[in-house]
């Protein structure tokens, strides 16, 4: 089980994705400095316990319509080598465990396969800020991967319930700017 440390982080999560996220092809904001807040997301429990897993949801409100994107992060107490350089969002200095390496999850070894592990029905999506609390709104619909399939994880956000579909996907739920809440899929299952 992954503990969660309330304590602080220099800098932010939110001040580091404010200068890696316009930098991203999937970005459609048209700020070059986007004002994000947290919007939900989940964790994942690394079973090794080295690496925190964390899917998070930041919401811009610099456009004129909020856009919500998904960001899966790898935090590490190292920079690994299995992890391309170009993966890192930043580093930043935790208040108990010092320097943080995060890294976009997509990228991520381990994040990609208790990802995988979650839509097989073989992991646990945890409260994103409660240590070894389960959160039953994250749920997984139709056929995890198997061999010859990938996952892709939807980087923006559209606010839907999870549509019947042959594959398997993942639903989660998150906040808009006005208190609003919305669920949409966050990740499914596809053919190579």
């Amino acid at each position: 089980m992954a503990i969660i440390h309330h304590t602080t982080m220099t800098p932010t999560k939110l001040e580091l994705l404010t200068g890696w996220l316009p930098k991203q092809s999937w970005y459609v904001g048209d700020a070059e400095t986007p004002e994000l807040v947290k919007a939900g997301g989940f964790r994942l429990d690394d079973p090794e316990g080295a690496v925190g897993i964390e899917f998070m949801v930041v919401a811009d409100t610099a456009a004129r319509e909020p856009v919500a994107y998904l960001v899966p992060m790898g935090y590490r107490g190292a920079a690994p080598a299995d992890v391309p350089g170009e993966a890192l969002i930043g580093t930043s200095e935790h208040g108990v465990l010092g320097t943080r390496w995060i890294y976009d999850g997509v990228h991520d070894p381990v994040v990609t396969a208790q990802l995988r592990a979650l839509l097989r029905g073989e992991a646990t999506p945890q409260h994103q800020s409660e240590n070894d609390t389960p959160d039953p709104t994250v749920t997984v619909h139709g056929p995890g991967p198997g061999d010859g399939f990938d996952v892709r994880v939807h980087r923006v956000l559209r606010p839907a319930e999870a549509a019947p579909t042959p594959s398997g996907h993942l639903v989660a739920g998150w906040t808009w700017p006005d208190g609003t809440a919305a669920r949409g899929v966050f990740a499914d299952v596809a053919p190579r």
